[in-house]
Formats: C-alpha cells, sequence, structure tokens
C-alpha cells in the first residue's frame, strides 16, 4: 500500500512539472509509464476470482489444489494485461480478433440490411453468409433476391446428442408448404408477456393468450382481427390454459395457486379452485369434458370435477409438473416434470381414476424443466401415434407411442438447441407437408421463430420467420393449418399467414 502511495504521489508531481514545464519530454516520459502502471495496479479481472474460488473435491489434495489456484491466476492475470498491451496498426486485442475470424469472401458478402416490415418479414429466404456464426442457429435475411446457399454456416443444432452440424453448403431450397405471405395481424395492447397461447378446438379464427401479468385475451382472427373478451381475475402470472371442446370456456392455471373456469359468451369467471402451490398446467379432458386435469407445483396431477369443482383423484410424481397434454381418446395423460422426466399415465374416462405407467428420464446430466408436452395421434415418420417435448435447456425430443402398451414412449430423434432462459414452447407442424419430413416450429430468445426438421442429420433448420422484437416464448397453430401466432417477452402477438399450396 505504502509503495502505491507513493507511486500516486509521484505521479501528481510529475504531472504539475508537466504542466510548468511543457518542454521536459523526460518527465513526460515518466508520467506515461507512471500511467499505464496504475492502471494495470487498478485492474481486477474476473477471471482471478474466479479462479481462486473454485470448489475443491471431497477427495483432492490441499496442497495440490492450493498450488493449482495459483497458477491458474497468474494465467489469468497475464493473460489479460497482454491482451491490454497488444497492439496492431493502432487496433486492439479484440478488433484483430474480429479481423482473423472474418470469412475468406467477406469483401462480397457486404449485403444491405433489411427492415423488418410487415411485407416481408415473414417470408421464406435463402441462407446469407456465416458472419452471424453466434446465433441460435442459421440466421437468414428478410430478401427472397439473395445468393443461393453455398456458403458455411456454423451453428449449433444437431440431430441427435451425438451428431452435430458441419460446415458443409446448404443447396436445396425452402420447403414450399412451409412459406408465409407475410404477417396476417398483430395484437399488442398487452403490457406484459404473453407466456401461453392457443386457438380454439377446430377453430381457425378464435385465438387466446395468457400473459404474465394474470390476464387472459381473447381475439378473433378473421378479416377484420379484434379483441372479443379480456378476462381478469389472477393476480400473477397465467402458467397454462384450455378451451373446453365446444369453445364455451376456458380453463386457466395460474401462479397466484388458483384455477379459473370461464364462460366466454358473458365474459366472466364462474368457478375458482383454490390450491396449495403454483398451478403449472390444465386441460380439460377431450372426450368427458367434464373432468379437468391440473398440473402443480407440489408434484401432483390433480382431477377436478370441472361441475362441482371437488377433487376426483390426484396422482403423485418426484416433481413439479410442469407441461402436459391428454392422447386423443383421453385413455393416456403424458406429462413432464421439472427435472426433464416424461410420464405416461392410465385415465380412466367414466371415473377419472388415474395410475402410473411410465417413465422417460432424460440422459442428460443436467435436469430442466419440461416447457412443451403436446400428443399427435399420427406420424408418417413413426408410423403411429408421436408425441413432442422440449426442456429450458433447448433439448426437443420426438418419441412414438404405443398405445397397447399404456404409452409406452421411444425415443425416435433428438434435437439440441441452445439453452434458454426463458421458458419457450415448441409445436408441431401441419400435416401437409409432412410426407416430406417431420417438422417442429418453436420460439428462441433471438426474436426469431424457427422451424426444424426432424429427419435431416444436418442443418435441420429449413426456415425462420422475423418480426418480433424480443424474444419469442409461444408458438401455435390453428385448425385450418394457414395461420401460426407466436407472442413474445413484450406482449406482442403475430398472427403469419401461410402461403397457399397445391
Amino acid at each position: 500500500m505504502a509503495e502505491g502511495t507513493l507511486t500516486n504521489n509521484r505521479f501528481k508531481e510529475d504531472g504539475a512539472t508537466e504542466t510548468e514545464n511543457n518542454n521536459d519530454y523526460t518527465n513526460s516520459s515518466d508520467n506515461d509509464t507512471n500511467k499505464i502502471t496504475i492502471k494495470k495496479a487498478n485492474v481486477k479481472d474476473p477471471e482471478i476470482f474466479s479462479c481462486l474460488l473454485q470448489p475443491a473435491t471431497s477427495d483432492s489434495d490441499p496442497d495440490y489444489i492450493g498450488i493449482r489456484r495459483f497458477l491458474l491466476a497468474r494465467k489469468a492475470e497475464s493473460g489479460f494485461h497482454r491482451r491490454l498491451d497488444w497492439r496492431c496498426n493502432g487496433k486492439g486485442y479484440v478488433a484483430y480478433r474480429k479481423y482473423i475470424r472474418r470469412p475468406r469472401n467477406w469483401e462480397s458478402l457486404q449485403i444491405p440490411s433489411h427492415s423488418s416490415t410487415p411485407g416481408n418479414s415473414g417470408r421464406w429466404v435463402l441462407t446469407p453468409s456465416p458472419l452471424s456464426h453466434l446465433f441460435e442457429v442459421e440466421s437468414w435475411n428478410s430478401s427472397r433476391d439473395l445468393r443461393s446457399g453455398t456458403l458455411a454456416s456454423n451453428h449449433r443444432t444437431s440431430f441427435s446428442s451425438s451428431i452435430s452440424d458441419s460446415d458443409h453448403p446448404r443447396r436445396q431450397g425452402v420447403e414450399p408448404a412451409y412459406s408465409f405471405v407475410g404477417m396476417h395481424c398483430i395484437f399488442d395492447q398487452c403490457k406484459a408477456a404473453v407466456t401461453v397461447l392457443k386457438f380454439g378446438h377446430m377453430s381457425s379464427d378464435l385465438l387466446a393468450y395468457g400473459a404474465s401479468d394474470g390476464t387472459l385475451t381473447v381475439c378473433t382472427v378473421s378479416e377484420q382481427p379484434s379483441v372479443i373478451k379480456q378476462l381478469k381475475g389472477h393476480s400473477k402470472d397465467v402458467t397454462d390454459f384450455d378451451f373446453s371442446s365446444n369453445n364455451q370456456y376456458i380453463a386457466s392455471s395460474s401462479m397466484d395457486k388458483t384455477v379459473r373456469v370461464w364462460e366466454l359468451s358473458k365474459g366472466l369467471c364462474i368457478r375458482v379452485i383454490y390450491g396449495v402451490s403454483s398451478q403449472m398446467c390444465i386441460r380439460f379432458h377431450p372426450v368427458n369434458n367434464n373432468f379437468l386435469s391440473v398440473g402443480n407445483a407440489n408434484k401432483e396431477i390433480t382431477v377436478f370435477n370441472f361441475s362441482t369443482g371437488r377433487i376426483i383423484t390426484k396422482s403423485v410424481f418426484d416433481s413439479e409438473v410442469t407441461s402436459m397434454d391428454h392422447d386423443h381418446a383421453g385413455q393416456l395423460i403424458f406429462c413432464g416434470d421439472a427435472q426433464g422426466c416424461v410420464y405416461s399415465l392410465s385415465m380412466d374416462s367414466h371415473t377419472g381414476a388415474l395410475s402410473r405407467s411410465h417413465r422417460y428420464r432424460s440422459s442428460n446430466k443436467q435436469k430442466c424443466p419440461v416447457t412443451t408436452v403436446q400428443y399427435r395421434s399420427f406420424s408418417l415418420l413413426a408410423g403411429g401415434p408421436v408425441l413432442l417435448t422440449c426442456t429450458q435447456d433447448g433439448s426437443l425430443s420426438f418419441f412414438s407411442v404405443a398405445l397397447k402398451v399404456e404409452g409406452y414412449l421411444t425415443l425416435r430423434c433428438s434435437l439440441k438447441l441452445s439453452p434458454r432462459i426463458h421458458s419457450i414452447r415448441a409445436s408441431f407442424c401441419p400435416l401437409l407437408s409432412l410426407d416430406k419430413g417431420e417438422y417442429i416450429v418453436a420460439g428462441s430468445e433471438d426474436s426469431n421463430v424457427y422451424f426444424y426438421d426432424l429427419t435431416r442429420p444436418r442443418h435441420t433448420c429449413v426456415n425462420k420467420l422475423q418480426g418480433h422484437r424480443f424474444p419469442v416464448i409461444a408458438v401455435a397453430w390453428n385448425h385450418g393449418e394457414n395461420l401460426l401466432a407466436s407472442s413474445d417477452l413484450y406482449g406482442i402477438v403475430i398472427v403469419w399467414k401461410r402461403a397457399k399450396t397445391s
């Protein structure tokens, strides 16, 4: 500390001498040297503290751990100073690093950027340059007249956990069944993050979405899009909701530990069911709408009587239930928990009784909540019913379902995306181009909507939609499969219109 004080005093004295005599080059040189010394002495590199605070294992040698931490700290500090002092043609280390990482044909890739407008935001285009290799998946520009996709692209998606994309060029065009003509309409009256959205059963126009401020908004997306009802009653985030089979009622779950049943024609809450923990997911029974299944943070799935609000039965799990879905006949429930496990439950359509059948445990060491569980009755890829799951760490899993074995799940393929901070949902794509692949649509934290083909061993991202400015959390298709709705963290809901295909 004494040496540092002397250095500072000397710096001040030299500075005063330099002010009095500008021709004293010796003092000026000493000034510069002292400035660099003081700058280095005051540097606090976070890498040093991360090395010093590394936890020691129980079976490690204390002497070895101490020496290793000391060497790591010295290495981090010396490397930091070398990068700080390094100069080349007046440029620093960061500028030079960006220069040496440029692609070889970077001069020919200087393409003017296009603004995201309703006219071109929803178009399908080919891949541009690899300059955006830090993005989650392939980056696409919003102009159709760009060069053909013959450039290398660095991205991190994979067909399975052991196969990763390489830098081979992608020359195949976009699937025509997934080309969009642009935005159909935009709803922006919500001032909080829209966490879940769905279209009505067998409906192409009825759309509802729930937000983190506890509101539910019901809209029509016909030729004159408008808001029909705004349902207010929850005091915290709406975690999930579901339409009844006739679209007359909506049942919603919330972080405020309640389940509410709404009558859409009147816009009123007709029943409130109070719980002891946050209600995470909810579904009407597809055959008997008098059964309402709710998963909660108390590690339970509870079946309620829709008419009376009384509990019929419940089933206990190892962790909180975060997402769920029914099969088409209502005999099975598929649910995911906060540890990444997926369960199959048998359900009696007459009594509502539940019984656990199977559990699929993920092989990932890091256990993340399951944000999406979606069932589909048929897939050409699996030759039968399938199940899609998505976890918060960006793992998409595609299962075949054995209905004769009480919903036994077999993993067919998987896709690993970049880890996410928010609970982002995914969805199956329509059946119209199913003969050409198995397509999944999902939001992302880079504000784009991505489409993936699970049948491709590489270049699984086939295209994307641009238009949001914030992380896209939820996506949903309508019954007619011509509209796709997406919502973001800022409360914007965009309805995209798909191009007509033969």
